[in-house]
Formats: C-alpha cells, structure tokens, sequence
C-alpha cells in the first residue's frame, strides 16, 4: 500500500496502533521534571549554600539591598578575587574555583545589565 493510498481508517489504526511520539514522553517528561525538582533539594554549597538560606531571604539579596550598585559590584570582585586567591590553600579547589565563577557570573549579568 502506498501512503496516499491510505484510507481514513487506516489512520485511525495506525494511532491507535502506535501512538504519537509525544504521548509516550509524557511518562519520561514527568519523570525528567520530578528528578529535576528532586535535585534542587540536593545541597549545593556553591549556588545555595545552607549557611546563606536560612531566612526569607538569601544573605546575598540582603547584602545587595543594603548596598550601592558600585558598592555591590566591589563586593561580588572582592569575593571573586578572595576565592580565587585561597583555592590553592583550603583543600577544596574546585569549589572555591566554582564560587569564584559564581561571583564573577553575578558580577557579569549585573554590568550587562547596566549596560544594556
């Protein structure tokens, strides 16, 4: 049979034969999305850490707040600086090397931002 040849019917069996791609992700896609909630429960000491998410607030919107936009940005250079100078001395380089790059991405969409 030949695809144009192919009668009304014959469309219906093949859906039902043989659902739509899109119907059968939807199992993956709601197991994709509930490991994905999942891990946001996992501890990030870079990007969230504990210490820093203890209130209603996160410490560094409060320090933001509490600050000028040119203060701010000499906060997040200093604490890129500070991480980048120690990681070779506390026993953990890649993640201070990770909150480096953390400070130096909030520093960067920040100026962006500014600038656009």
């Amino acid at each position: 049979m030949r695809l144009n040849d192919a009668t009304p019917a014959d469309w219906d069996r093949v859906r039902r034969d043989a659902p739509a791609i899109e119907k059968q992700a939807t199992g993956l896609e709601a197991w994709m999305k509930a490991a994905h909630e999942e891990a946001e429960d996992i501890i990030d000491d870079v990007n969230k850490p504990r210490h820093y998410n203890t209130g209603s607030i996160e410490c560094i919107e409060a320090i933001e707040e509490s600050m000028s936009s040119v203060a701010f940005k000499g906060y997040l250079k200093g604490n890129c600086l500070k991480y980048l100078w120690r990681y070779d001395y506390k026993g953990k380089q890649v993640e201070d090397l990770q909150k480096a790059g953390w400070y130096l991405q909030k520093l960067t969409a920040m100026v962006t931002e500014e600038n656009s």
